[in-house]
């Protein structure tokens, strides 16, 4: 079933909505942090942690599938927001639900945000969060070191970068990883982009690929950034021994194809790879509840890898 016509129009109107990300992003993180933020949040089963990053410390949230604790795999969320926006209370519900939904306990990191910590600041947060949660599995009672990793858009380029350095530093890397509709290339330019995602869905489904480029302007510390493949994973020269991994791309998602052809690149490199692309889903509908038929979808997607 595709797009009804009341809600393309919608995209449409939204996605023409001239929204200057790069002046304008403080408002951004105040609107979702009013429109994201659950009014209720169930402490029992949620629990905020800091893990010692060196010169700062890295805020986390636990959620519990169930009240009462057990020794269970862990999922290290990264949440997306582009670099720029998103917290731990904006996805507070996203995760509660991850956690629920898999019968995993679900840790979220709060990375620090560009533009007042570029890159690498974030990527560094996340491979603090996930090496302190590798080595010290033992004390944290997770069983057989079952630590997988998973992020949304921006969150899925976190993940996936923090498995290239992990490995490149000689640490141990995740079981698994869900890369879920991840930004994974350089250029998003309508132009000059590799992908034809980028001219087919860049301006009429909310997140526009003026948007994409915008956030990564932020996100950046200089121009020589766009060659990095911590930056941009799908530079990396060599994809090999990477974690098992499922790739979730959305069918009119400017970032599909790139999603796509990442999961290919780790599948010619040698990995485990599935990769699933949801009919109809725009970027940014795994943040929807779980009664919407393509979420449910992505969760049973999810069980499927991670048992």
């Amino acid at each position: 079933m595709a797009i009804n016509k009341a809600v393309a129009a919608a995209l449409k109107a939204l996605s023409y909505i001239d929204f200057d990300v790069k002046n304008n992003y403080m408002l951004e993180r105040k609107i979702r942090d009013v429109t994201m933020t659950p009014k209720i949040k169930y402490r029992d089963i949620a629990r905020d942690y800091t893990v010692d990053c060196g010169d700062h410390a890295v805020p986390v949230r636990v959620f519990l599938p169930q009240e009462k604790f057990e020794p269970l795999p862990v999922i290290i969320y990264l949440h997306g927001g582009g670099w720029v926006v998103g917290s731990l209370d904006t996805y507070y519900r996203l995760c509660s639900n991850l956690a629920h939904l898999t019968n995993h306990i679900v840790l979220a990191v709060d990375y620090r945000l560009a533009p007042e910590h570029k890159f690498p600041a974030g990527l560094d947060d996340c491979c603090s969060v996930i090496r302190y949660t590798i080595e010290n599995s033992d004390k944290l009672e997770i069983p057989d070191k079952k630590i997988y990793i998973a992020g949304d858009s921006a969150g899925g380029n976190l993940c996936a970068v923090s498995s290239l350095w992990l490995r490149d530093m000689g640490y141990e890397i995740p079981k698994k990883q869900i890369l879920i509709y991840p930004a994974t290339g350089n250029d998003h330019d309508e132009k000059t982009s590799p992908f034809d995602s980028i001219r087919e869905n860049g301006t009429d489904y909310y997140l526009t690929s003026k948007r994409v480029c915008d956030y990564l302007e932020l996100y950046l510390s200089s121009k020589e950034d766009y060659n990095n493949p911590y930056f941009a994973p799908l530079l990396a020269n060599d994809l090999s021994n990477q974690p098992d991994t499922l790739v979730i791309t959305a069918e009119y998602d400017p970032l599909r194809d790139e999603g796509e052809a990442y999961a290919e690149a780790l599948k010619k490199a040698g990995n485990h790879v599935v990769m699933q692309r949801i009919p109809d889903a725009i970027h940014g509908f795994f943040s929807l509840p779980p009664y919407y038929s393509m979420v449910r979808h992505c969760y049973d997607i999810i069980r499927g890898f991670l048992s």
